[in-house]
């Protein structure tokens, strides 16, 4: 069941006030590190760029070094702060699926750990698409289910927080509708229960980074074991 408006915009204003807005965690990191991969692959500083749950506002200013950038959230009061600290993004406080941000306005929309909080997830993937050009692009990450129902220890939900994890098949799935699918793929391993525990202890993965580097921890995002799935897609042209 939904939770109403206000009580998501007061759960998320005080979440990403002691979460996001001056540290940073790693998950967050590595999957802005792949946003970033990709628009350098696309060789511009022209682009469109919109970022859908933008949250604290700390991602918007790196984006900005590829164009014009707009952040939207429900955390209005975070966002106040974030455009006094970054003048050249414009950062729009409000419910994303009742924002009036233009058709065909945008050339890449970005959604870092959105989807899940969303309730109609049919719809906000409709609404993302309307704000694409043709041949626009979707660069997403969401929580991997298959990670966070077998391997981790997740308090329940907040007051005003929604949560509907999918599984890389129900993303392939909801996505596909609407996109072409370039590419699903984990990254940031991450498990406190089961086998997971061992795998991602710092006691077995300290020599081993110290042999391989990162090699070890790519080679467990690539048989799915990232706690977050990110997707490339592009609007049919």
């Amino acid at each position: 069941m939904s939770a109403p408006i206000p009580l998501q915009q007061d759960f998320w204003n005080d979440w990403n006030a002691r979460h996001r807005e001056f540290d940073i965690p790693g998950t967050s990191l590595r999957q802005s590190s792949v946003i970033l991969g990709w628009l350098e692959r696309m060789g511009r500083r022209d682009l469109r760029i919109l970022e859908v749950g933008c949250g604290a506002g700390w991602f918007c200013p790196q984006l900005a070094k590829y164009g014009k950038v707009s952040g939207t959230d429900l955390s209005d009061e975070v966002l106040v702060r974030a455009q006094a600290r970054h003048p050249e993004v414009k950062y729009v406080a409000g419910d994303f699926m009742k924002l009036d941000l233009g058709r065909d306005a945008f050339d890449v929309v970005v959604a870092l750990e959105v989807l899940s909080h969303v309730d109609d997830q049919e719809s906000f993937i409709r609404k993302v698409r309307s704000h694409l050009r043709p041949g626009g692009v979707l660069m997403m990450a969401t929580q991997n289910r298959f990670v966070f129902e077998h391997f981790n220890r997740v308090p329940p939900p907040g007051a005003g927080q929604i949560r509907k994890w999918l599984d890389r098949r129900q993303l392939h799935d909801l996505l596909s509708a609407h996109f072409d699918v370039r590419q699903i793929s984990s990254v940031f391993p991450m498990g406190d229960r089961g086998i997971m525990r061992v795998v991602n202890s710092r006691k077995l993965n300290r020599p081993v980074r110290a042999v391989f580097g990162d090699r070890f921890e790519r080679m467990k995002e690539a048989v799915g074991l990232g706690s977050a799935l990110m997707a490339l897609a592009m609007k049919p042209e």
